[in-house]
């Protein structure tokens, strides 16, 4: 039966895939689907458009943020082995670890840089080094250019520079580089058997690339930076692999921490814990957050989840623990998240028979604006709220700290620095949703379009939240 069911998926996929990217310029998707000791895979399009390259089933692709779940695994492995301890403050196994704000660093404890609750302001910060010192150049980085959004432990803020750290912490731990402790635990032991962290190693192999819409004739045209600095492996920067190994991994945490192979990554414990909520900030913008994981709910079914960007592509790992499936897949365009999300609520709905209930039942009236309106900044990053016909407009800036950054952030960003004015219009006080748009958009991974503003004192907010991250009223 399931064998049938999955040749269903896989003809919907290849439907839905090739509408999609012929619609909304996508060159090339791959998606893969577990479920019940059955696989599929699927490969649509284009490669690379400088080439021509076709889209294959085991064609590698950038992880983006899907690592920081492979980061995450690797952390827990070190706690089992006793050489680390997550409620033990980062400074005792890292010393040269420090902020921006003396003594900040000190109170930052090892479960908050892979619970996202670690307030390190550093979400842009992206030091140009690679070799075995592109994690410690980082960290150096931070004592003099990053300091903190918030309390350790107050705030839920995604956050790259928690990972990066956590990444360095293993390094310091183990005496093992980061990308050879990541093939060492993780690949080799999961059956990730074509993944690798360098472009040497990638070009061996088919390998996509990111593209951007051309400004003039808005046709697809590739990055002109494959992959960011390796500074910022740990936080997805380097890490490469196919659908199939991505699979791998998604099944290793469907069960209790054993690969595919048989091989053990991890104890019940740890894969629980990893899934468990750590924190939750109660708001439909912003699910909870367990550790590495983001647990979306959908009624009462919920999604593990990570999605990645890298230059000019994105990538999503889903894992539903309830029905013994994993959904990952890639497409070689930012907007290929609106296929992840419609493929998704399509596994969940049509093929699980999950229910998805209305994120957004209703909008309230007469919502006082006021608290919100005022700037907020976040590293490199303004964004002014004004009121505007009865809702907001956001103008978001980047205001580079210096010349290798902002040639790293444009390029990773396709060339832009400011975003068009955005409308929001409200829901409710403190929650905000992208004019025009229908409602149920919302009702998926999309959910993190949305805009919430949280601890208002004395009539105004203290932080603005969108696609999870946390910018400060300045």
């Amino acid at each position: 039966m399931h064998t049938n069911a999955l040749r269903t998926v896989q003809a919907q996929i290849r439907e839905q895939a090739a509408a999609y990217c012929e619609s909304s310029g996508v060159p090339g998707y791959v998606a893969g689907v577990h479920h019940a000791d059955e696989q599929i895979i699927v490969a649509h399009g284009t490669a690379n458009v400088a080439t021509g390259a076709p889209m294959l089933e085991d064609t590698g692709f950038l992880f983006g943020s899907v690592t920081k779940v492979l980061t995450t695994t690797l952390v827990l492995r070190q706690v089992e082995r006793g050489l680390l301890d997550l409620d033990t403050p980062v400074v005792r196994y890292l010393p040269e670890f420090a902020l921006s704000v003396p003594g900040a660093a000190d109170k930052i404890l090892v479960r908050h840089l892979i619970s996202h609750t670690n307030g390190i302001d550093a979400d842009l910060f992206f030091p140009d080094a690679r070799g075995r010192d592109a994690l410690t150049t980082y960290v150096d980085g931070l004592a003099s250019g990053c300091g903190t959004l918030f309390e350790p432990g107050e705030q839920l803020s995604y956050s790259n520079g928690g990972m990066i750290v956590a990444g360095r912490l293993l390094e310091a731990v183990t005496g093992v580089p980061f990308p050879d402790l990541l093939q060492r635990d993780i690949y080799s032991t999961v059956g990730m058997q074509d993944s690798s962290t360098s472009a040497e190693q990638a070009i061996l192999r088919s390998t996509a690339v990111g593209h951007f819409p051309d400004p003039e004739t808005m046709a697809a045209r590739p990055t002109g930076m494959f992959m960011l600095p390796e500074t910022w492996g740990p936080a997805g920067g380097t890490p490469i692999g196919t659908v199939a190994d991505l699979l791998a991994f998604g099944r290793t945490h469907l069960a209790g921490g054993v690969s595919p192979s048989g091989a053990r990554v991890l104890s019940p414990a740890s894969t629980a814990l990893m899934q468990r909520t750590s924190h939750d900030m109660a708001t439909p913008n912003v699910p909870p957050m367990g550790l590495g994981w983001v647990r979306y709910p959908f009624g009462d079914t919920t999604v593990l989840a990570m999605s990645g960007a890298s230059p000019g592509g994105v990538a999503i790992l889903c894992v539903v623990p309830g029905h013994d499936l994993v959904f990952t897949a890639f497409g070689n365009t930012s907007g290929a998240i609106m296929l992840h999300d419609r493929i998704l609520r399509w596994l969940l709905s049509e093929h699980l028979g999950v229910r998805i209930p209305a994120l957004i039942t209703g909008r309230e009236q007469d919502v006082d604006l006021t608290p919100y309106a005022g700037t907020y900044r976040s590293d490199q990053l303004r964004i002014d709220v004004s009121i505007a016909d009865g809702g907001l407009e956001e103008r978001t800036t980047y205001e580079p700290a210096d010349e290798s950054q902002e040639r790293i952030f444009t390029r990773f960003s396709g060339g832009m620095t400011s975003a068009p004015p955005r409308r929001y219009v409200p829901i409710r006080p403190g929650l905000f949703a992208p004019a025009g748009y229908p409602v149920e958009t919302f009702d998926g991974y999309l959910r993190l379009l949305l805009v919430s503003y949280h601890d208002v004192r004395d009539g105004q907010a203290r932080f603005r939240n969108g696609g999870g991250r946390l910018t400060r009223r300045a």
